[in-house]
């Protein structure tokens, strides 16, 4: 296959995979832009094995068929409780994958470049410019593969979801950075060295993703995988510019980019700055205040009565919605209420749920129309003048302690304000601390009346009140 038409296959696949993108930013046209950007990706990834540059179709066609399998198994098995984890695991292939590319275009004798400088004993010399790309997606790969792996785990809750950091953090997280940094500077002038220095580098940047997000707590998580799905990007980039492939500079370019804008208004969802999220790792972990008081628990029929004397009702979905798997009732609800008179919104925070879009995906299967989807500032305006605020399985986002403690690893986190509403219900299992671990005092609050038990079956037996 020619040069020239593997360039244009490349340049019509980055066209696809703009449009994409493009396609994404609506809930309405989101299904169409991923399946674009599929079909983009099969263009690049055939043409990409129709090149002269592959050796061996039988490897490919091993790679080809167990990654289809896995990916076809995962999709249809996969429940959307376990998409953040999936969406982890995602992002930590996409790292390792990087970090092999780099550590294979160390074997490749026709670099592009000029000014050679380093040679290894098992390998020809590549120039300066090839060798930086090399490290850079190595120590991205590495960071992004041992980091999301990690996020992996607090979101099954594998390990603990909270806030951890290991004795004297800021100092050896602080010692891994200079290691890192001059293991990259030795290679260039010890070229002898270059394999165990490099294997130095993927040592260093693996310790370094899990120190990095070990400190993270749960509250954090949804800024977290979409920083580390920008990783990913940056990593494939830099790997694309070592072996000189333009389809994946464009793609992770694009991955990079997009991931760092959603980060960056995570961020702002969450009151925090990019740096703090970048450098947390280099931070002591925080305390929340312990929270005691009175609990007033509300049966499903005594709830029916409050619901159905009420003109405005706000719905707060949250990752127990999720894990009940109640939005349907959530939206079968929402109808009676608004067929017996009163108004009816969803409030969605930013970051509700485990990974950024979780409540409104879950909302959209339900086919909760678009504009009762209320942003968090807007229904905050309006807040004091509900009549009843439900809260389902959310716990982190409506938790007054970012308000009020200033010890909380949440402090300063903008949240759903649903404790000013007249009457709050929360929809729990038990009395268990959220995803980062924080006790939460709307629990305890005068208006707060806690409806135990699943979601689903709770909201199921109001539901068949009004029914009666």
């Amino acid at each position: 296959m020619s040069a020239e038409l593997i360039g244009a296959v490349y340049i019509f696949a980055a066209v696809l995979f703009i449009y994409g993108l493009k396609l994404l930013s609506s809930p309405a046209t989101a299904v169409r832009g991923n399946l674009i950007s599929s079909l983009a990706m099969l263009a690049a990834v055939l043409v990409t094995l129709a090149s002269i540059e592959i050796i061996d179709y039988r490897w490919i066609a091993i790679a080809a068929i167990a990654g289809t399998l896995v990916g076809a198994v995962a999709a249809r098995r996969v429940a959307m409780t376990g998409m953040p984890e999936m969406v982890a695991l995602f992002n930590g292939s996409g790292g390792i994958a990087s970090l092999l590319v780099g550590w294979a275009a160390l074997y490749m004798s026709d670099s592009p470049h000029i000014s050679t400088v380093v040679a290894t004993p098992d390998a020809p010399a590549v120039s300066a410019f090839t060798m930086i790309t090399i490290l850079i997606s190595i120590l991205i790969g590495g960071v992004t593969f041992s980091g999301s792996l990690v996020a992996w785990g607090k979101l099954s809750e594998t390990i603990s979801s909270a806030a951890m950091s290991l004795p004297g953090q800021r100092f050896l997280s602080l010692f891994n950075v200079f290691a890192l940094l001059a293991c990259s500077v030795l290679i260039f002038f010890q070229p002898a060295w270059t394999l165990p220095l490099i294997i130095a580098v993927i040592v260093l940047s693996l310790i370094l993703g899990v120190m990095a997000v070990m400190p993270i707590g749960g509250a954090d998580m949804p800024v977290v995988i979409s920083l580390l799905n920008s990783y990913s990007g940056l990593a494939a980039c830099a790997a694309g510019l070592a072996i000189d492939n333009s389809i994946l500079i464009v793609a992770g370019s694009l991955v990079g980019a997009a991931g760092i804008i959603l980060t960056n208004i995570m961020c702002k969802a969450m009151n925090r700055s990019l740096s703090n999220v970048l450098f947390s790792g280099f931070a002591a972990t925080t305390q929340a205040t312990k929270v005691e008081g009175e609990v007033k628990p509300i049966s499903a029929d005594d709830a029916y009565l409050i619901l159905e004397a009420a003109s405005s009702v706000v719905m707060v979905p949250g990752y127990g919605m999720a894990v009940a798997q109640a939005q349907h009732v959530v939206r079968e609800l929402g109808d009676m209420l608004e067929a017996n008179g009163a108004e009816v919104s969803y409030a969605i925070h930013p970051v509700a749920g485990r990974m950024p879009g979780h409540m409104n995906v879950l909302l959209a299967e339900a086919s909760v129309p678009y504009d009762q989807l209320v942003e968090m500032e807007d229904i905050n305006r309006r807040i004091e003048n509900v009549d009843v605020a439900v809260v389902i399985g959310a716990n982190d986002v409506v938790n007054p302690a970012a308000r009020e403690d200033e010890n909380s690893p949440i402090y300063g986190m903008p949240i759903i304000n649903v404790d000013y509403a007249r009457t709050v219900f929360v929809l729990k299992r038990s009395m268990a601390s959220g995803f980062s671990g924080v006790d939460n005092p709307l629990f305890f609050g005068q208006n707060t009346r806690m409806l135990f038990g699943d979601a689903k079956q709770s909201l199921s037996a109001v539901i068949a009140q009004f029914k009666n």
